[in-house]
């Protein structure tokens, strides 16, 4: 639906609005509660204003579902699964945000017939724009991904894991017996995907992540050539709003070795 000049085009969008409504925020941005206790901030609202009327002004038969709308609209959405619709997180990591922590992003994905055709992640820290665009490869800025297929068994890697949303069994068997030589966790979601698609950690673990959050780094690492599935052995985007656990490795070896170590049966695509 999309060709690779509109994805450069889209990241350029991305980038120009990210410098422009997050960064000078950064580091005085005041924190908010919604009612479900995730934070929210100006910074959070004021960039999903902009990416709705940017993107509708260059694609105005496309609507935009973001996290900060209400959910009945969200849903609303998601009903014609043969329609294109935006998926956007206007600041994954709003609590790293709010808290002077410089590790957040932006997260674009377009959704359509089914299934994330588009996606782009920007950190704006670091000036790294991670694109997708499915069967048609993965790129950070201007250099393709491609994980290798030689890496190390993942007890000599690194694991990035949010022990928050985990079973409280399977929390305790990593903090204890843990598969992988180093453990991190970051705060941001859809960078947490995108930085194994480049290379950065090797096996990745997360119990209740929204589309939102997922959608656009999760098409950037399978078209790196990484793996995912949920701890039930699912695919990860199942076309609705239902959070979803993730289950990623950066290639088959580590992919394979994660999920015996994790109990999961990984089911035909």
């Amino acid at each position: 639906m999309l060709t690779l000049d509109d994805l450069a085009n889209l990241a350029k969008l991305i980038r120009l609005l990210a410098r422009s409504e997050l960064l000078p925020r950064f580091t005085h941005a005041t924190k908010q509660f919604k009612a479900d206790g995730s934070v929210i901030t100006a910074a959070d609202l004021a960039m999903q204003q902009q990416l709705q009327t940017t993107l509708h002004s260059h694609w105005p038969t496309i609507p935009l579902l973001g996290e900060e709308m209400p959910e009945p609209e969200q849903v609303q959405l998601l009903s014609n699964n043969k329609a294109a619709v935006w998926i956007v997180d206007p600041l994954d990591g709003t609590s790293n945000y709010s808290s002077g922590l410089p590790f957040f992003s932006v997260s674009v994905a377009l959704l359509y017939a089914g299934q994330i055709q588009v996606g782009v992640v920007y950190d704006p820290i670091r000036d790294e724009c991670f694109s997708a665009l499915r069967g048609q490869g993965a790129w950070l800025n201007n250099t393709a991904l491609s994980l290798r297929t030689d890496t190390q068994p993942t007890q000599l890697q690194v694991g990035i894991v949010d022990f928050k949303r985990l079973p409280a069994d399977l929390a305790t068997r990593l903090a204890t017996n843990p598969p992988y030589q180093s453990q991190r966790s970051f705060g941001s979601v859809a960078l947490d995907w995108c930085w194994l698609a480049s290379g950065r950690a090797q096996v990745y673990l997360h119990g209740k992540q929204n589309l939102w959050d997922y959608a656009a780094g999760s098409l950037v690492l399978a078209e790196a050539g990484g793996y995912a599935c949920t701890l039930q052995g699912e695919t990860v985007y199942c076309g609705s709003l239902q959070p979803r656990s993730a289950v990623v490795a950066v290639n088959q070896p580590c992919f394979d070795e994660w999920c015996q170590y994790l109990g999961v049966k990984p089911q035909p695509a």
